[in-house]
């Protein structure tokens, strides 16, 4: 049996004033984690297409999944993870974050 992976969910709602090309640089720099962090061991993401109307304005979910908490804490201070939230602090109006093991 495959041994459970902690789930690192990121959702981001871009200031209005962002621009496409603004938020196609965080996606970018987001993605770009994945092949600068060994820590990470899996990782996807995509926009919101909820027809329900519920995500308070969230469009973006990414999904980060670690081996084990000590690698989600040690990515979170990571030089790379911190140098894409200087990328994304100019463009980001609110952020959600759960992280659960998956079962």
């Amino acid at each position: 049996m495959e041994e459970n992976k902690l789930r690192h969910v990121v959702l981001f709602k871009f200031n209005e004033e962002s621009s496409e090309e603004d938020i196609k640089k965080v996606e970018d720099a987001f993605i770009a984690l994945a092949d600068k962090i060994p820590l990470i061991k899996d990782f996807e993401w995509g926009t919101n297409n909820s027809p329900e109307g519920l995500d308070k304005g969230l469009t973006h979910c990414f999904l980060v999944t670690f081996e084990s908490e000590a690698d989600r804490d040690a990515y979170l201070p990571h030089p790379e993870h911190q140098a894409f939230v200087e990328v994304l602090k100019p463009h980001l109006a609110d952020v959600t974050v759960v992280d659960y093991w998956a079962k």
